[in-house]
């Protein structure tokens, strides 16, 4: 792959269509080549770990996924997502778009901090889980969506790429809307190992066809498992995956280069 970072940030896997990078999402965000991405999909921290418990494959599990998805305060929350949106938006293409994916504990400020780094949203997707986990506490309506938002740069002459025809022809022949239905990540997708928001490949295979041509360059920041580069591989874009656990670059090697 060509070269996008600086000798101070070292791939530990890179062909010549893919590349991990172990980092902090910031200081690879920071130093990456400016407008150099055609498209990001961002899964980032939703913020619920907060002591409480779900459903999980029919027992009763905490919510907690790890100190990085915690934040003291709505203030620093937002103030996180501004910071990574602001460096997205450079490394981003003046063409190019954004997805990012989230719950109500983080997607209403992310729509905020994406206007105010000088985005415009596109679409508000709406992800319908056929298979939600069951309400344990039975205080609220089942929790089973999750929001996607699709943006570009709110600059005049940004002009982003739809693939509206494979939408058209994905969906019978008729325009496809913005709520799409679907199952959660399969277990045959998770036998190189598993991460606590993994998202379904059809999920991203959709994304990454609607928004970017063959041989275009994808990214995520927060890369997990790296669903986002196994779409990307199978629809033949260019990938680049980030995250900070040594565990979940491993994961996402093994789920790119399968033994």
């Amino acid at each position: 792959m060509e070269k996008l970072f600086p000798k101070t940030i070292e791939p530990v896997y890179e062909t010549e269509k893919e590349m991990l990078v172990l980092s902090d999402t910031f200081e690879a965000l920071k130093k990456i080549k400016k407008e150099s991405v055609d498209m990001i999909f961002a899964d980032p921290p939703y913020f619920l770990s907060n002591d409480g418990i779900t459903c999980q494959a029919g027992k009763m599990v905490s919510v907690n996924k790890g100190e990085w998805d915690k934040a003291d305060t709505l203030q620093e929350k937002h103030a996180f997502n501004r910071r990574w949106i602001k460096l997205c938006r450079a490394a981003l293409k003046p063409n190019g778009s954004i997805w990012i994916s989230g719950t109500l504990h983080n997607i209403y400020s992310i729509g905020m901090a994406l206007e105010q780094e000088g985005f415009k949203i596109i679409n508000n997707i709406t992800w319908q889980k056929t298979n939600p986990p069951p309400n344990l506490a039975c205080r609220c309506f089942t929790h089973s969506t999750e929001t996607v938002l699709w943006a570009k740069k709110a600059d005049k002459n940004a002009k982003h790429f739809f693939n509206y025809e494979a939408m058209r022809a994905e969906n019978g022949g008729k325009q496809m809307k913005d709520v799409w239905t679907g199952p959660l990540t399969k277990p045959s997708e998770k036998t190189e190992g598993k991460h606590p928001t993994q998202k379904p490949v059809y999920l991203l295979e959709r994304i990454i066809l609607a928004s970017t041509r063959e041989g275009d360059l994808v990214m995520d920041p927060f890369c997990g498992s790296s669903t986002t580069g196994v779409a990307a591989k199978r629809l033949n874009r260019r990938y680049i995956g980030i995250d900070n656990s040594k565990e979940y670059i491993e994961l996402s090697q093994r789920r790119l280069c399968p033994q």
